[in-house]
This record gives C-alpha cells, sequence and structure tokens, in this order.
C-alpha cells in the first residue's frame, strides 16, 4: 500500500489543473474527470494513518492523515469532482474555468487530509483564493461579488488562524492527535480560541449573519463554476467545525438549527433559481453544524452522512437548474414555467433532488437528516428539535415552488429542448444515488465515520410518519402563501445593511486620514516657508522683537541698520527649526 501513502490525493487533481489550459477541451475535461475518479477509488483503498510527516520552520506537520472522516470526505469530493467537470464539458465551460475548479478541488483535499492545523488553515486560505479566482473567470457581476467574496472569507480565515495561533501558545503543537481540537483548552484560556475558531469557521458553514457571501456569490458565475462552489467551501467548513470541537458544543448546535429555519425562509422568498438554491445550502448545513454540535456517535455520523448526501442531491439541484439556464437563458423562476414537457429528463432528475434534500422516505436525505432530528431528540433538546423540523417544512415548500414555477406553472411560448446527453449523463448518475443511498442506507453507514450507524434506524413508523406529517403540511402552506409569495421580490438580507456601512464608514475612515495628513502637511511647509524666510531676511523676526530702539532703529530709514552674518542667519534659523520640530513632535 505504500503507493497510495507516497503522494497527497490533491496532488494529481492539482497536477491536471495546470496541464488543462494547454490541452484541448476534450482532453483537458477528460483528464481531469479520471484525475477526479482517481481520488474516489485512491481515497477508498488508502489504509488510515498518519502520513508524509516533515517538519516546516521548526513545526511538525502531517500532510496526508487518513481517517474515517477524511476518508468520507475524500470519497464524495472525487465523486462529485468527476460528475462536476463532465457537466461542465457538456456546458461549454473553458479550460480555464475547469482549471480553476480543479484547483479548487485540489486545494480542499489538501484541507481534509490534513493532519495538523498548520497545514489545514495553509489549504483553507489557498481554497478561498482559487474560489475567488473560479468565480473572477466569469466576469461581469461575479467580479463584484467575488471581491466580497474574497474579503469575508479572508476575515474568517484570519481569525481561524488566530485560533490555531493561540492554542499552539497553550499546548505546543499543531498536530491534530496532540491538539485533540481547540475546544480541549481548559479554563479561560480555552475560551478565546473557541470563539475565534467558531466564528471563524463560521463564515465558511454561513452562520447566520455571517452568511450573506453564499446567496450574494454562487448565482453570479457560469452554471459549472455553482456546481463546484456549491460542494466544498461548506462542506469543507463543517470538516473544519468537527475538527475545531470533536466533542461538539451547544451553542453551535443551536446556530446550526438557526441556520435550518433562517435559510429555508430565505429561500422560500426568492425568485431567482440559484439565489433560492443557495439559502438551501445555508438551511441544509445547518443541520451538519447542529449534528457537530450534538455531538456523540449517532449526531456526528449524522453530519458526515448529510455531507455526503448534500453533495450529491445539492450538486444535482444546480446541474438541474443550470440546464434550464442553458437552454433558457432565464435566472428568475418567474420567466420559465412549463418545462415539464419540454424538459422531462432534467424535470426527473430535479423531483428525486428535491425530494432528496426535503428528506422524503426513499431519498438519501431522509437517511442522514433524520439521523440528526433523532439525536435531537434523544438529547433532550426540544427547542433544537423544533428548529430542525420547522426548517424541514420550509425546505418541502421551497421546493414546491421551484419545482411548480419552473416545470408546471403556466405554458410555453416556444419549444425548449432538454439537456444535452452528457449533462443527463452526469445528472441522471447522480440522481441514480440519491435513490440508492436512500433505499439502502446500509452503503452510506459503511463508510460514516464511528459508530454511530449502529444508532441509526432510519425507516422507523413514527420517522416516516413525522416527515409525511411535515409534508402535508408543506403542501397546505404553500398553497395558501402562494399568492403573497408572488408579490414579494428583492427581499434584503444583512448585508444591505452592513455592506452600505462598511462603505461609508470606510470611505469616512479614508477622507479622515488623507485630510489629517494634508493638513500636517500644509503646517510642515507653512513652517518651512517661514524658516527660509527668516534665514534670508532676520528683520522679518527682529522687527517684532520688544525694544527694537535699543538695537539701533533709524527713523529716516525705517529699518534696523544690521549686518547680518552668515553665521547669525544659522543660528535664527536653526532656532526657529528646533521650535517647529518641537510642535509637530509634542
Amino acid at each position: 500500500m505504500v503507493e497510495f501513502t507516497a503522494v497527497p490525493p490533491a496532488v494529481p487533481v492539482l497536477a491536471v489543473a495546470l496541464l488543462l489550459p494547454w490541452l484541448s477541451r476534450r482532453v483537458g475535461h477528460a483528464l481531469g474527470a479520471l484525475a477526479t475518479a482517481v481520488v474516489m477509488a485512491w481515497t477508498y483503498l488508502v489504509p488510515a494513518g498518519a502520513y508524509l510527516d516533515v517538519t516546516f520552520l521548526g513545526f511538525e506537520a502531517v500532510l496526508f492523515n487518513v481517517d474515517g472522516f477524511s476518508r468520507l470526505m475524500g470519497i464524495i469530493f472525487g465523486l462529485i469532482g468527476t460528475a462536476a467537470v463532465t457537466y461542465s464539458y457538456f456546458s461549454d465551460a473553458e479550460n480555464v474555468q475547469t482549471a480553476y475548479a480543479l484547483t479548487y478541488v485540489g486545494t480542499s483535499l489538501g484541507a481534509v487530509f490534513a493532519g495538523d492545523w498548520l497545514t489545514l488553515i495553509f489549504f483553507w486560505e489557498l481554497m478561498a483564493i482559487t474560489s475567488t479566482l473560479l468565480v473572477w473567470d466569469y466576469g461581469g457581476p461575479a467580479v463584484r461579488a467575488g471581491f466580497r467574496y474574497a474579503l469575508l472569507h479572508g476575515i474568517g480565515g484570519s481569525l481561524l488562524m488566530a485560533a490555531i495561533v493561540w492554542h499552539y501558545a497553550e499546548v505546543g503543537t499543531f498536530l491534530f492527535g496532540s491538539l485533540g481540537g481547540v475546544d480541549h483548552a481548559a479554563g479561560m484560556a480555552g475560551v478565546v480560541p473557541k470563539v475565534l475558531a467558531a466564528v471563524g469557521i463560521g463564515v465558511n458553514v454561513g452562520f447566520v449573519g455571517l452568511h450573506a457571501w453564499l446567496p450574494d456569490t454562487y448565482p453570479r458565475p457560469h452554471i459549472a463554476a455553482s456546481v463546484f462552489l456549491c460542494v466544498f467551501t461548506t462542506k469543507t467548513g463543517v470538516y473544519g467545525m468537527y475538527r475545531a470541537f470533536p466533542d461538539g458544543h451547544l451553542w453551535i448546535a443551536y446556530m446550526g438549527g438557526a441556520m435550518a429555519v433562517f435559510g429555508a425562509s430565505m429561500a422560500l422568498l426568492q425568485n431567482d433559481m440559484r439565489r433560492l438554491l443557495s439559502y438551501h445550502i445555508q438551511s441544509q448545513v445547518g443541520y451538519m453544524v447542529a449534528g457537530v454540535g450534538i455531538g456523540g456517535a449517532l449526531a456526528t455520523a449524522g453530519a458526515f452522512g448529510h455531507v455526503y448526501n448534500h453533495i450529491l442531491y445539492k450538486s444535482l439541484l444546480f446541474m438541474t437548474v443550470g440546464a434550464v439556464i442553458y437552454r433558457t437563458g432565464e435566472e428568475n423562476l418567474k420567466k420559465v414555467g412549463g418545462l415539464a414537457r419540454e424538459m422531462p429528463l432534467t424535470c426527473l432528475a430535479f423531483t428525486i433532488a428535491a425530494l432528496s434534500i426535503a428528506g422524503f422516505p426513499g431519498f438519501n436525505g431522509f437517511v442522514s437528516k433524520g439521523m440528526v432530528v433523532t439525536a435531537a431528540h434523544h438529547e433532550h433538546l426540544d427547542a433544537l428539535w423544533y428548529l430542525l423540523l420547522i426548517g424541514g417544512v420550509g425546505t418541502f415548500m421551497s421546493f414546491i415552488k421551484l419545482g411548480y414555477y419552473v416545470f408546471y406553472h403556466g405554458e410555453r411560448s416556444h419549444s425548449v429542448p432538454d439537456a444535452n446527453r452528457g449533462q443527463q449523463a452526469a445528472m441522471l448518475s447522480i440522481a441514480a444515488l440519491c435513490v440508492a443511498y436512500g433505499l439502502y442506507p446500509d452503503a452510506l453507514f459503511g463508510i460514516l465515520p464511528g459508530h454511530g450507524a449502529e444508532e441509526a434506524h432510519p425507516y422507523t413508523i413514527p420517522h416516516i410518519q413525522e416527515v409525511l406529517v411535515l409534508a402535508v403540511i408543506a403542501v397546505v402552506g404553500f398553497f395558501l402563501l402562494k399568492k403573497p409569495l408572488a408579490k414579494l421580490a428583492g427581499v434584503p438580507d444583512v448585508d444591505s445593511a452592513y455592506e452600505p456601512l462598511t462603505f461609508y464608514a470606510t470611505r469616512a475612515t479614508v477622507r479622515f486620514v488623507t485630510e489629517t495628513y494634508a493638513a500636517v502637511d500644509r503646517a510642515a511647509v507653512a513652517a518651512a516657508e517661514v524658516a527660509m524666510d527668516t534665514a534670508r531676511d532676520p528683520r522679518r523676526v527682529t522687527r517684532y522683537l520688544p525694544g527694537r530702539e535699543e538695537i539701533g532703529f533709524d527713523p529716516e530709514q525705517g529699518h534696523v541698520p544690521m549686518d547680518t552674518t552668515i553665521g547669525t542667519s544659522v543660528l535664527i534659523l536653526t532656532v526657529v527649526l528646533t521650535a517647529v520640530l518641537a510642535v509637530l513632535l509634542v
């Protein structure tokens, strides 16, 4: 097995990304799909352990760490990378865009296979850079959205780095095995790094209030770029949250519940299709964060099972919506409609993905979402349990809305072809997995980390009844609220408040600094001019001195008959400059 441990899985993906711009589209995308497929198989076969121990700047680091958590992340990252590269090729993505996408995949793999915090933060920051480049590559409105995205992730990464450095000062190592998460520091010494880590990682996972980059960025770039973007940043964030809080934390659990409700509620108010899906990333990641926060075997396994399942159905949702945009050129769900007959295979794939994300029995989301909800119930976290159920109702309603307006409401005035063969292959392959993991959950349980799968019993009568009740409530609720919802457009989020505030505060700060500098500059120049004038003609000073008659004032000539030598001028100049400097420095 040495051949599997000699090189981290990120390397072949990054190597292909560097080659791709110089190859033809067909060859480049084929190599990209092959590299990500190899990563999936590679991750599955490699034995657990810490490999590639190195010393960097005197610090111990592990570049390739394999355990149950990193293995699951590597398998699903490789799997979805293959489908996304295939979808990109058949969606007319250029080689450069797919190269950026593969660097994004590679840096995400580097982060989840890191065996220490130093390596993880290195790839974490590279992941922010590569994803920003993927957004910027599309141009237009994506550039400004990408800038805001980069700014927020730069702040989040800096906070996480501060937590890591702070904790290193307490425990003296960056290694996961010794570190055991930033949650292990005792007393007040551990509070600050906990908060810094939670907030820093919270940017990536979309904590409420730190989430606005998500719906702002993901609808902007190429449709194929959105498929990549919806997968890696937030799920790597969940992985990082577990590494930071391996035993869970109640506040993080409740933040996950808030994310589930807030994201689903905001999604229900959207008309932009990809913006709606982006809010549901926040909502579904909320279930994962809640699972990490609850802690324990069942909740943790449920969180990572939901990571796996969410990547499948969320990428499928972005593929189906992308196919609609690809064929119609419309982003607004009110400008499409009646596509079920025109795009039947796309409609089928969407329906499977929608039922999966809603957690309907027979689909993969039912299994993993149920594990988290059940864990909250078993731990008697009743408020969290209700939040997760409310989030479930909002999810059902959102996808009833999206499916209704895109595929059933209204009629087409002209014919629209279905997704092309390559897009269909990518979508239907992922759709088949959503059904397979829903009908045969043991296939998922076999790759889940820990022993939580042993406690999971998804197809119990109470759980099925619970989900069916939520579905009925959602159907009735949607048709009762359909008209009010149809009138809503452009519902503001928190960024509508903090972006203008940030802009004007920054502008005021810059103006204050520049005006202050200009005032000091004017004063210094004026003082220098006075000093030079005095050196050339000391009478400018002596005429104001008291007792000038005693010096020899000549009433007829009107000035002091004084021969000024060079030494006198130098003396006066020195005195004046000393006084000026004293004023400026005091």
